[in-house]
């Protein structure tokens, strides 16, 4: 059964997605993106609130560095700088200039390989939209990262059912799975796609518009809406 993630603005949205059910409470803000980073004292606000539950009642934390250029020290210094929040994980977004043809992201990989093999759990965050190179994956695991998540860079409604065949994620998810990465799906979710994610059998599912009101992810978040989705994963 895939675990829960909710994408949460304060410690107030993060007491919210707790007291409904979430297993990781994810860090990002939505005005500033995708990936939208949150300044590190909110960070480390909400992740030493978390931290100071009990085992039985404490949850992972997630957090992402930002909607970043693909520079090698840029990300490593957001990375380092992030790890310092005490944050389970850090999810680092691997953006691409959509007219630029393949981007190489190895230096970056590279970058960020001494950091994950330290057994800081890095998660590379790839977008539906866009095309990689087909070591991309293996080089991920190779470097020692945590995981990959597919998400999308655009959020204007579309989902990764808009790009890829659910046969098509299955076989994506395979692969990562295969490297002993974990694997998440996100993007646009909501109730209605519950199923078919879960039918994919990711690690996690991720929401944040889904789970707002008026499904806009900039807004605050719907109880209702979490705990609706929490009966039925």
């Amino acid at each position: 059964m895939p675990q829960l993630l909710i994408s949460v603005t304060s410690l107030q949205e993060a007491q919210m997605a707790l007291q409904c059910g979430a297993d990781i409470i994810d860090l990002k803000d939505p005005v500033q993106g995708a990936l939208g980073a949150l300044p590190l004292e909110v960070v480390t606000e909400v992740v030493a609130f978390i931290h100071a539950k009990g085992p039985s009642a404490r949850r992972l934390t997630s957090a992402t560095v930002g909607d970043l250029p693909m520079q090698p020290e840029l990300l490593r210094e957001r990375v380092l700088a992030l790890l310092q929040t005490k944050a389970d994980i850090i999810k680092i977004g691997f953006f691409a200039d959509l007219s630029a043809g393949l981007a190489d992201y190895q230096p970056c990989i590279d970058a960020l390989m001494p950091i994950a093999r330290s057994g800081a759990k890095l998660v590379a965050v790839l977008f539906a939209e866009y095309e990689y190179p087909s070591t991309v994956i293996s080089a991920i695991g190779n470097a020692g990262f945590y995981g990959v998540m597919l998400d999308t860079a655009e959020k204007n409604g579309n989902t990764f059912l808009d790009y890829f065949s659910v046969d098509e994620i299955k076989a994506f998810a395979e692969r990562v799975q295969a490297q002993g990465l974990l694997f998440g799906l996100a993007g646009s979710l909501n109730l209605q796609h519950v199923a078919s994610a879960s039918e994919i059998a990711p690690d996690y599912i991720g929401f944040r518009g889904g789970v707002c009101m008026e499904h806009q992810r900039k807004s605050a978040l719907d109880s209702g809406k979490i705990r609706a989705i929490r009966r039925i994963m």
